[in-house]
């Protein structure tokens, strides 16, 4: 089986949020390389348990011989977060303690060439996540219009060349079919000014970002996540996500700060009349990398963990 390597970012900052219970029930919703499932796992006594979901069945045989030897304190499911709820309903688990999201690709897809996922080996046009899903990065790049790649370079990737790369893919797929990773990250370096492409990261960068989140539909799904995942914590429960992105911690953002502070009255009125109330408070500050976590791994210096808790029934109340 291929090495599934994955260095846990943000773990230290992950455990301290989570505030781990020894009896506890805690699910790792990205099981990715089991890093953070591992750390937590450590942290359990026999009566608690932990759950890890995760699409890639790569990741899943992976975590199986990390946390092998107390099998009846974990739980593997395949399948995609946003389906939490009824993975969990269906092995009898209806409230937890705790949960993490460590959103966007494993340094294992992203170095596994036939994977697809980067601009930096020759792999084949795919992206996907789950390997049996049926939309692709091929798909994206050869039958969709021009409008439609321009769209989400723009709004996945916040690429301000998004017209010029969509052009330039349009016109070389109509002389002869992209062949690979490769070659499409050397279309998109051609429509970026040479000015432009002297600086800053790989001219590529965006495009691919842009392209894997449409094929995953990575922020379509992120807000029912979060929100399901909040009903299933216990009061006192901990949720923690891990963004690596700008588009999705301001997806993140805007959905914690909706459940934090839920009231639509306006601001003249003397007291809340709509009747919402918060389900949850933030806990401690926006957390990214220390220098120390830069030094091995460069791949976290955009991350962001946010934590927010479940507020008991009292405090909902006022």
């Amino acid at each position: 089986m291929t090495n599934f390597h994955h260095v846990s970012v943000l773990l230290a900052g992950v455990l301290e949020g989570l505030e781990v219970k020894p009896r506890g029930i805690y699910v790792d919703a990205t099981l990715g390389g089991a890093g953070h499932s591992k750390a937590i796992f450590d942290r359990l006594r026999p009566e608690g348990m932990l759950i890890g979901i995760d699409q890639d069945p790569a990741a899943l045989r992976a975590a199986e011989d990390r946390l092998s030897g107390r099998e009846q304190q974990v739980k593997f499911l395949q399948g995609n977060f946003c389906e939490l709820k009824n993975l969990l309903g269906d092995i009898g688990v209806h409230q937890i303690d705790g949960i993490l999201f460590d959103l966007g690709v494993s340094s294992h897809q992203l170095d596994t060439p036939e994977r697809g996922f980067s601009y930096n080996f020759e792999g084949p046009l795919d992206m996907r996540m789950n390997p049996t899903a049926e939309l692709t990065a091929d798909h994206i790049v050869h039958e969709w219009s021009e409008d439609e790649i321009a769209k989400i370079l723009f709004e996945y990737g916040e690429e301000k060349f998004a017209r010029r790369i969509a052009s330039h893919i349009v016109k070389k797929r109509q002389q002869k079919k992209i062949a690979n990773t490769l070659e499409l990250a050397e279309i998109i370096k051609e429509a970026i000014p040479a000015a432009t492409r002297r600086n800053g990261p790989h001219p590529a960068k965006r495009s691919f970002q842009a392209i894997r989140i449409a094929v995953n539909q990575e922020l379509e799904i992120l807000e029912k996540a979060f929100i399901d995942a909040i009903e299933l914590l216990k009061p006192g429960g901990r949720i923690c996500v891990i963004t690596f992105h700008s588009l999705e911690d301001r997806i993140t953002k805007k959905i914690f700060q909706k459940l934090e502070n839920p009231c639509t009255c306006p601001p003249r009125l003397p007291m809340c009349a709509c009747g919402r109330v918060p389900l949850i408070r933030s806990v401690g500050k926006v957390r990214g990398p220390n220098e120390d976590e830069l030094k091995y791994n460069p791949r976290a210096r955009s991350a962001k963990l946010r934590v927010c808790e479940k507020l008991k029934q009292s405090e909902m109340e006022g």
